[in-house]
């Protein structure tokens, strides 16, 4: 195993960064931070902070024992007594994917294309290739948007015009899904933070952007559970008050997925802790009256305003 004391020192990082690569919010950072002096950053004239890989790691090590089932409180005891006798803990293993360390030698289109072709051809290897590539050189939200959404519905289209067979559309989606998938199961959970249900709506098939919303907003240091395609109301409001969540986000885009869901915020009203329902997808894009049907929250148009509003809404 490595020490956290192997990591770097050198502080670079900013509080978002940190928060997005830990899972922990932004301000319970900064409440650790003040109550129990668990990080030095270093204070820039801006009065910003920069924190160090090693801070990272640290603050990993403490929500893994928070996990555990310690207290906040005694889980910096233990740092703390581990540092005063000249130790370091152990860092965690980690599958995150890496932070961009080199500039792009193309364009997001161009390694969307690069991606469509090793797909269709059914270029496992050339795929892994490339998203390994990309991983390295744009950030998560970049790849998402314009590289695998580009790519996905290019694929659509060319099975479409007849150019693919249904089932290398099939092969292809399933593909992305399971990248997207394990970098969901790859950020850590903090157990402490508001519970998010995200999925589709009944007889909505179409999964994929509701994934990448999951994944991003795992990342933003929520515990989200991803659901997946077709999910049933009665039986989303029993799972919503078994698991005690805080929201509930479906995407829909059709109006026989959506007209399920009118009354759904009614329904979560009526359980003891009264979860709210975010809903977006190409429907409720389309249909201004529908959002008002719905009882709960329009999401925005795109997953960086759904990102932006769900926290407006939880923090």
């Amino acid at each position: 195993m490595v020490s956290i004391a192997e990591f770097s020192n050198d502080p670079k990082y900013t509080v978002k960064v940190v928060s997005e690569r830990s899972g922990v919010r932004t301000v319970t950072l900064r409440a650790w931070e003040r109550r129990y002096d668990l990080l030095e950053p270093e204070r820039l004239d801006n009065n910003y902070r920069l924190y160090s890989e090693r801070d990272i790691e640290v603050i990993r090590w403490i929500t893994n024992r928070l996990d555990d089932g310690l207290s906040i409180s005694n889980a910096v005891l233990e740092y703390k007594n581990l540092r005063k006798n000249g130790l370091w803990p152990e860092a965690l293993p980690s599958v995150l994917p890496p932070e961009p360390s080199r500039k792009p030698g193309y364009s997001t289109e161009v390694y969307a294309k690069k991606l469509f072709t090793s797909l269709t051809t059914r270029n496992e290897a050339e795929a892994k290739r490339i998203i390994d590539s990309v991983q390295s050189m744009f950030d998560l939200k970049v790849i998402f948007f314009d590289i695998f959404s580009p790519c996905l519905y290019e694929i659509g289209e060319a099975w479409y015009r007849g150019e693919i067979r249904i089932a290398t559309e099939h092969y292809a989606s399933a593909y992305i899904r399971g990248i997207l998938l394990n970098l969901l199961q790859a950020f850590p959970i903090y157990s402490a933070a508001p519970t998010l249900l995200v999925g589709c709506g009944p007889e909505e098939f179409h999964e994929i952007a509701s994934l990448m919303l999951a994944v991003l907003l795992r990342r933003e240091g929520y515990q989200v559970e991803f659901l997946g395609q077709d999910l049933p109301v009665d039986d989303l409001i029993f799972y919503a008050e078994d698991t005690g969540t805080d929201m509930i986000i479906l995407s829909v885009s059709s109006e026989l997925s959506a007209r399920p869901l009118y009354k759904m915020q009614s329904m979560l009203d009526k359980l003891p802790k009264k979860p709210k329902l975010g809903f977006g997808g190409r429907y409720f894009n389309a249909n201004i009256e529908a959002r008002d049907k719905m009882g709960g929250i329009f999401l925005g148009e795109s997953l960086d305003e759904a990102i932006q509003n769900v926290h407006d809404i939880l923090d």
